[in-house]
């Protein structure tokens, strides 16, 4: 084969540029420590390394949430805390208060130390973050939780939803807990009611009297008491009384002592049935024959139950009139039941009479579920759904009210204080009945607060294994970090020993080419001759 004198000089150029370029190459990847310059020079070594990059992103950015997570933990951990020691600061004065030598002005003081625990959980469980989103709104951080109406109870406005953020692959962790679930689902036990529905003596004196009533066994409570209720108990004696169902069924075999008791002035008689706990207290006068006890006492009826519905109404700070929605009870039991919304309605008037009920949340496109017009005369009463309120003067147009219904099943920590407080505001100087109202209000008022403290266990306890979880996880991300930057600097990094011989190899064979190309160039025609 002949080759031309251009084609040999084109040939050793060419191949002394790729012996440069290539030891070039090798020394970059020296300096540099990187093997990998550009994906040409390890194809399926670049495509893992990007698989890699996208991991170490995800894991880095987990890293950051679960950080934002741990801190929203332990903020609200330190909250709940001091709530806790809240409550059980209000238990010693429930249990204090329940003393039976504690005079009214005795009970009144508690109550005032009370009244200074009530505002300072108002404000915790009001509490806001490092953003200043209240804590335990739900989803909404910008709406207050907790309310206080104007009737002194208090209402849950934010959602029963929390936030998340997700923490791994897998896995979105609450970083917050609502308020519902943590203050106001705790069960309650002032749950029932009982009244005087017959008295013998016919100048009205009392003699015998019965307790409202706490809840003890919820399960029993809500599967046999509320089915029986209301019920009737007659006093036969003063050893023996009966309860009867609501379909006049003879049910006091279910009762304590099957309806015995001892008559003892001054000291209730406990009575257990299904799933509840009354007192039955009989207080005779200094002037009656204690030898006649019985026929002073027989004769008596009370009727007891379930509490009714009672409802939350808030009146907008907007509206223009002085008006005023208040009460609430329900007339028609199978309408409110089948009707009412259980997220409550708006109600809203278009002139002083004309007004409009939507039901709740409302939008730009809601349509009224009823239209009424009121007489002019006031107080007047407003029908919604089968519940009764009433309105003690005239609104004007775009006056609003909100309408809940607020089960008695639950009771917030809030209204649980505010109820105790009300009780022992109350005089019971000579009067058996508010005596025996006042225990009553402090068993249900320590049961509720137990109960209470209970939810705001059982929410701790959620924060400390949500924690847990957040530790496991760092934990693990960090390994995986660790194997990710090792995997990497496997595919990615120079190995010196080799880079630096192959270095050595190529730097040779370009002194060769080199020494060759000088050899070669020289040889002509003319040195034959």
């Amino acid at each position: 084969m002949r080759i031309s004198t251009p084609q040999m000089f084109s040939s050793s150029t060419q191949g002394y540029s790729d012996g440069y370029s290539n030891m070039t190459k090798t020394l970059e990847q020296i300096s540099s420590g990187v093997r990998i310059q550009t994906p040409a020079d390890d194809p399926v070594g670049s495509a893992r390394l990007l698989q890699l990059d996208q991991q170490k992103t995800l894991l880095t950015q987990y890293s950051g949430n679960m950080t934002t997570a741990n801190n929203a933990l332990t903020n609200e951990e330190s909250v709940l805390t001091t709530i806790t020691n809240v409550l059980q600061n209000a238990r010693a004065l429930a249990v204090q208060a329940g003393n039976g030598s504690y005079t009214d002005a005795n009970r009144s003081a508690i109550s005032d130390q009370l009244g200074d625990i009530q505002d300072q959980l108002f404000s915790l469980m009001n509490s806001k973050d490092a953003n200043g989103n209240y804590l335990f709104a739900g989803s909404n951080g910008t709406v207050q939780p907790f309310v206080k109406n104007p009737d002194g109870s208090y209402s849950y406005k934010g959602d029963q939803s929390s936030l998340s953020v997700q923490v791994s692959d897998t896995l979105n962790l609450a970083i917050s807990d609502n308020g519902w679930s943590t203050f106001q689902s705790a069960q309650n036990a002032d749950l029932t009611t009982s009244s005087l529905t017959t008295n013998p003596n016919a100048d009205g004196t009392q003699r015998v009297f019965l307790s409202q009533g706490t809840v003890t066994d919820d399960n029993s409570f809500n599967s046999s008491f509320r089915s029986g209720a209301p019920y009737k108990l007659q006093v036969l004696s003063s050893t023996q009384f009966k309860i009867f169902d609501a379909n006049n069924t003879d049910v006091t075999s279910e009762v304590s002592g099957n309806g015995s008791y001892q008559t003892t002035t001054g000291d209730a008689v406990t009575v257990n049935f299904r799933g509840a706990q009354l007192a039955l207290d009989v207080s005779l006068k200094s002037t009656d024959d204690s030898t006649a006890t019985s026929s002073l006492v027989a004769g008596y009826s009370f009727s007891f139950g379930v509490k009714p519905e009672t409802f939350d109404i808030t009146r907008t700070a907007s509206n223009t009139s002085t008006a005023q929605l208040s009460g609430g009870s329900v007339t028609n039991a199978t309408t409110y039941s089948t009707t009412f919304p259980n997220n409550g309605v708006l109600l809203k008037f278009s002139s002083a009479t004309d007004y409009s009920v939507y039901a709740l949340p409302t939008t730009t496109s809601s349509t009224p579920l009823s239209t009424g017009t009121l007489g002019g005369t006031y107080p007047a009463s407003i029908t919604i759904n089968g519940a009764q309120f009433s309105i003690n003067s005239a609104a004007a147009s775009g006056d609003q009210f909100t309408v809940a219904g607020s089960s008695n099943q639950t009771q917030n920590i809030l209204d649980t204080i505010k109820n105790l407080r009300t009780a022992l505001d109350t005089p019971t100087t000579n009067d058996p009945q508010a005596e025996l109202n006042i225990r009553n209000a402090v068993a249900s008022a320590i049961t509720n607060l137990d109960n209470g403290m209970n939810q705001v266990y059982k929410v701790t306890s959620s924060l400390g294994a949500r924690q847990q979880t957040i530790d496991t996880l760092t934990t693990e991300s960090q390994s995986l970090s660790l194997s990710n930057a090792t995997t990497q600097s496997s595919i990615r990094d120079t190995d010196m020993s080799e880079a630096t011989s192959k270095l050595t190899l190529q730097q040779t064979m370009l002194q060769a080419a080199q020494a060759a190309f000088a050899k070669v160039s020289q040889l002509s025609l003319f040195d034959k001759i």
